[in-house]
Order: C-alpha cells, then sequence, then structure tokens
C-alpha cells in the first residue's frame, strides 16, 4: 500500500514537540504512540493535515498521558533493555561514539534552527561528569553514552546545550527556553536521574 510520511512540529502537546503524519489510502484517521513515545497520526490522502491536527488536538490529554506512561516503562526496563553491569570494552565505546556522532549531529541540525542559534565543532567523547557541554565559543561536547538512552532524552540533551547558547548558565530563563522548544523535557530529566548513573558506572577507570 502506497504512503506517505513526514513530520510536522506542533505546541499544544505537553510532552512531544512535532509529529509524524503517514498519509495512506486507508479511511479512518488514526493516532499511534509508538513503543519509543513517539507520536503518529495516520490519515487517509486529501484529508488535509489541518484536519487531522485537529483531531490530534482534540485527544491531546490521551496522548500526553500515554507518552508518559510509554516513557516511564522505558525507564523501569532499562536493565531490560541491554544496560547490563558490565563495563564497557574499548571496542564498545568506538561503536558507541560512531552511533552517537551518526545520531546526536542529526538532532543538533534538527534543533538549532528551532532554538534559534547556531554552533561550532561538535565533539562525542565518553565522560562520567556530564551529558553534554557548550563553551562560549558555542561549541558543543555530547557524551557517547547518550547512544544507549531514549530519543526524547537525546532530544532533550541536544536542546539544553543549544539554549545555554542563549543562556549560559542555569537561569529560570534559561529553563523557560528549554521549555519554550521542549515542553515535555522534564520526563528527560527524570530519565537521566533514574537511570544515568547505571549507565556511567559502566565506563572503564
Amino acid at each position: 500500500m502506497a504512503t506517505r510520511s513526514y513530520k510536522v512540529p506542533v505546541g499544544f502537546l505537553r510532552t512531544v514537540s512535532e509529529v509524524e503524519i503517514v498519509e495512506s489510502s486507508r479511511r479512518s484517521v488514526q493516532i499511534e504512540v509508538t513503543k519509543r513515545g513517539g507520536v503518529k497520526v495516520r490519515m487517509p490522502f486529501g484529508m488535509g493535515r489541518e484536519t487531522a491536527l485537529g483531531f490530534l488536538r482534540r485527544r491531546a490529554d490521551w496522548v500526553d498521558a500515554h507518552v508518559l506512561r510509554i516513557r516511564q516503562q522505558l525507564g523501569s526496563n532499562a536493565q531490560a533493555r541491554g544496560m547490563s553491569e558490565a563495563p564497557f570494552s574499548e571496542a564498545d565505546l568506538k561503536a558507541l561514539k560512531k552511533a552517537a556522532r551518526a545520531d546526536l549531529t542529526e538532532r543538533l541540525k534538527k534543533w538549532a534552527p528551532l532554538v534559534g542559534v547556531t554552533y561550532g565543532t561538535v565533539s562525542i567523547r565518553a565522560q562520567k561528569s556530564r551529558w553534554g557541554s557548550c563553551s562560549s565559543a558555542g561549541n558543543i561536547s555530547l557524551n557517547c553514552l547518550l547512544a544507549l538512552t531514549p530519543e526524547f532524552v537525546r532530544d532533550y540533551v541536544v536542546v539544553h546545550e543549544l539554549c545555554h547558547r542563549k543562556e549560559m548558565n542555569h537561569s529560570a530563563r534559561f529553563w523557560a527556553e528549554v521549555g519554550r522548544v521542549l515542553p515535555g523535557f522534564k520526563e528527560a530529566k527524570k530519565w537521566l536521574r533514574e537511570n544515568g548513573n547505571a549507565l556511567v558506572a559502566r565506563l572503564p577507570e
């Protein structure tokens, strides 16, 4: 069955900043919350994006509740998803750095225009003390362990560092900017708080 899919930004959901629209020859519109906590709107060809988004808006509370539930499950099932206690080998870290660079550089390209900033060089490192950092020159460093976190966590860390291009601190204005771009960021902070130490503990001494 032929389909057409694309992502569009939304401002009325608390948990996600964009949804995927999937058009096909189906007869009705359907909302799907994916197993990774993303949102898809499946609709018939010719229905029109605004009609589909209106359908989504009317069910915003239901969607947010389901996304939050899935994110909580992702956090509680972290060990079951492969986060063992075995230390990472050099080969593991090399693979993580490669995967993180491919993923996170794309996320920086995606989110920088939405934050309204530019950035300099990008470094991917295995770090025990932080998930990311941004220098006054706009150079960004990100932890390769992010490759093992859910997508919404990776988005949060990227947005967090990009927002430092506007506020080089953690003031109320900084957090307001993070919340403007990524309304559901507190769930990502919670995930890192509950699961991050288990990942960092696997880094070699």
